[in-house]
């Protein structure tokens, strides 16, 4: 309980003496104003070409900052966990000490709070004020998917079932803080949420077990949300990795990248999340789709944990940010109840010579249909370069072309869309589709898994598909202008699903597409 009534909730020592000291442009040698940032956690003060960052003395039941001990540690912590991914901007631990009446940033004195020192970089470079401005364009997030995939990969494993029990933890606190805040959250809606949460995990529990087993399990970054990426020289630097806790940090490496996949959609970024989510699979093992099954529960306790975290943060705030703020939080409360709704499952494949705008059609419309973030996108450019075992835009021979190479690219395809819908998840599948087999096979894995089937073949002029290929770049496809010549030589035989013709505008592409698979384009 708080020792001080004139303190806010949580808060258990008053550090306004620190505070002021640090917003002071003297104590920095400083003349212009020091810019300080406030969260439920920490206090930021942006110096000149410095920042130092405290920790609150706050205490709850997901966060323990409560003495000046745990603070120095977490602030050690801090660097710890960040300087292998962002080493431009994690410098060390400062202390702020008293020397008489006056206190002093890394003086010799015994410290009365520790700071962590940072190398400021440019704020209006987070990803989320990129994306406001001006978009996430398919690079950077090609770009931020590999620094994610490079993360979890170096990322030390951890056993499964402290994970599993953390999630469990997680779902309990989240009730603690609905009731804390009824008018803010309906209490009714409040215990469905929470019940339906704790099924979900109670029938996933044997799959996080057995991904665990498999070294799914990690010490991840544990905040991956925009706010904690950055553009420095153009490339996206992840910062900002959770240090108080070590169970918030381990996890399921889906459930790691579960909360910027969750930001992106509240944002109402659903291409990029569903860009970001394939581009992760892309860059997987096959075994990581199987995960997919616990991601609409990963993506809800996202949303309640930011929910609850803003909810935490509303005592510091007042006015028309605090009543913003509010609804922020009942926003991502809905969210999590939105997440766990059931979807019915769609398998759409779609079919066409190179050049047809096949790839193009199917990021369009993979955010519009299934679980969020949307469809699993499976590519047979993708998989025939992950088979011969070269990168994604590495040009292949020609015998990467056999058809018995062609074969196991289908198999993969097939295999992996099995997979998918299994774990219930809508999927495309993206190829040439040229034989009456091929198109076949890909009906009877939608049949056999319980899901809807759409097959959809793209048609144009050849003279507007060679030209498209020959403006391709950075693209994993190999198709040329002579390979779409000796395309237009195959026995295709009948093709009885819808034709689309694809020479207007992509816009218009979509629309057709979506008009005619009955999908709704509100997402």
């Amino acid at each position: 309980m708080n020792k001080n009534s004139d303190l806010p909730a949580h808060v258990v020592e008053d550090q306004s003496a620190v505070f002021a000291f640090l917003a002071d442009p003297a104590t920095h040698g400083l003349e212009n104003e020091i810019k300080r940032i406030d969260t439920h956690g920490a206090v930021v003060f942006l110096a000149g070409d410095d920042v130092y960052k405290l920790k609150r003395a706050v205490k709850f039941p997901f966060m323990d900052y409560s003495t000046l001990a745990l603070r120095k540690t977490a602030c050690e912590r801090e660097i710890a966990v960040n300087k292998e991914a962002a080493p431009d901007i994690y410098l060390g631990i400062v202390a702020i000490t008293r020397d008489g009446d006056e206190l002093t940033l890394g003086g010799d004195s015994e410290p009365i709070e520790w700071a962590v020192h940072m190398r400021r970089f440019d704020e209006t470079k987070t990803l989320d004020l990129v994306a406001e401005k001006e978009g996430l364009p398919q690079e950077l997030l090609k770009s931020l998917v590999k620094e994610i995939l490079a993360a979890h990969q170096r990322a030390p494993r951890r056993d499964t079932g402290p994970a599993i029990a953390s999630l469990a933890s997680y779902l309990e606190q989240n009730s603690e803080a609905y009731a804390e805040n009824p008018g803010l959250y309906p209490q009714d809606r409040a215990a469905a949420l929470t019940e339906a949460s704790k099924m979900a995990l109670a029938a996933l529990t044997p799959l996080l077990q057995a991904r665990g087993e498999a070294g799914f399990v990690r010490r991840c970054h544990g905040d991956l949300h925009l706010r904690n990426i950055v553009l420095i020289a153009d490339k996206p630097t992840i910062f900002d990795a959770v240090e108080f806790d070590e169970a918030i940090a381990t996890g399921d490496v889906l459930y790691d990248l579960a909360f910027l996949l969750m930001d992106l959609w509240e944002r109402g970024l659903h291409r990029e999340a569903n860009i970001v989510m394939n581009r992760y699979l892309w860059g997987s093992d096959a075994s990581e789709i199987d995960g997919l099954a616990a991601l609409p529960l990963f993506l809800s306790i996202r949303a309640t944990i930011r929910s609850k975290v803003i909810a935490a943060a509303l005592p510091h705030l007042d006015g028309e940010e605090k009543t913003a703020k509010a609804a922020e939080a009942r926003r991502y409360f809905a969210a999590a109840e939105a997440f766990l709704q059931p979807v019915r499952q769609r398998l759409v494949a779609i079919g066409g010579l190179s050049g047809s705008g096949k790839t193009t059609l199917a990021a369009r419309i993979a955010p519009q249909f299934g679980r969020a973030p949307g469809a699993v996108h499976l590519r047979s450019d993708i998989e025939r370069k992950r088979l011969a075992g070269v990168g994604e835009t590495e040009r292949l021979p020609d015998s990467a072309y056999a058809s018995d190479f062609t074969a196991r690219v289908f198999d993969t395809l097939w295999h992996k869309a099995e997979r998918a819908l299994k774990a219930g998840a809508s999927v495309i599948v993206d190829a040439v589709h040229a034989t009456p087999e091929e198109r076949r096979q890909v009906e009877i894995v939608a049949r056999e898994n319980g899901a809807d089937f759409v097959g959809l073949w793209l048609e144009a002029p050849i003279e507007t598909l060679i030209d498209r290929v020959r403006h391709r770049s950075n693209d994993a496809s190999d198709a040329t202008a002579e390979i779409v010549r000796r395309q237009t030589g195959y026995k295709i035989g009948e093709i009885a699903w819808p034709h689309i013709t694809v020479t207007g505008s992509v816009d218009d592409s979509v629309a057709r597409a979506l008009k005619t698979l009955g999908f709704s384009s509100d997402r």
